[in-house]
């Protein structure tokens, strides 16, 4: 086993990238890295194949044929998964940097760039964290894995935005208790928790094990 302990498991990686090219050739140096690698040229590829099978790291270009790849990271993180995500552009400027980690990337690599550095990068994105795992948080039929930040309702997986994520994980971890109103906005981000808890609330669907009062949430099968 390698030190960062990623070599010994197959790293499952999604490359986009439209040029022809440079996919097959960026596609190839990852393999030979080790890595499994799906290639695919545009986003709307890219979001189905991420709806068929988990990845362990996203590689994606900016400029795709129908639409930023940026777009393909916040939809992600907004649907609660947590991939690690790299960028490769062209577009560098700190301006660039600052909207692609406001939208969920974890690394960028300016073209053009190493194929050994790639590896390097999405190596390292794959590592196993050094703090002990997080295990799952179980209340009645629900089960919220902090580690895969994925949530599941009687077996079915759940869609949640990273603030309703967010506001489960505190409720979850806090089941039959009282959570208030301000704790929640604290770990969320948002002022307005009623609409947070509300959508919450439907999407956890029957039977209601999200209770409101007027001292604040309580998670309870």
């Amino acid at each position: 086993m390698s030190a960062d302990g990623v070599s010994a498991r197959i790293v499952c990686v999604l490359l986009c990238e439209d040029d022809e090219q440079l996919g097959d050739r960026v596609a190839d140096g990852l393999r030979t890295a080790g890595f499994t690698v799906d290639l695919t040229r545009t986003l709307t590829d890219a979001a189905q194949q991420c709806g068929t099978r988990p990845y362990d790291c996203l590689v994606v270009d900016r400029g795709l044929p129908d639409g930023d790849g940026l777009e393909l990271v916040r939809r992600q993180r907004e649907s609660g998964d947590h991939t690690p995500a790299l960028l490769i552009t062209a577009r560098d400027s700190p301006a660039d940097r600052s909207e692609g980690y406001a939208g969920g990337v974890d690394d960028f690599l300016a073209k053009p760039f190493s194929l050994s550095e790639l590896a390097g990068r999405v190596r390292a994105l794959c590592a196993p964290r050094r703090s002990p795992p997080s295990p799952p948080l179980t209340v009645g039929d629900l089960v919220v894995d902090r580690l895969r930040r994925r949530v599941r309702r009687a077996g079915v997986l759940l869609t949640m935005t990273t603030r309703e994520f967010s506001a489960l994980e505190l409720l979850a971890a806090r089941a039959g208790t009282l959570v208030s109103a301000a704790e929640i906005a604290v770990v969320c981000g948002d002022a307005a928790v009623d609409q947070v808890i509300a959508k919450l609330d439907r999407k956890l669907g029957p039977p209601r094990i999200l209770h409101a009062s007027a001292a604040g949430y309580l998670l309870h099968a």
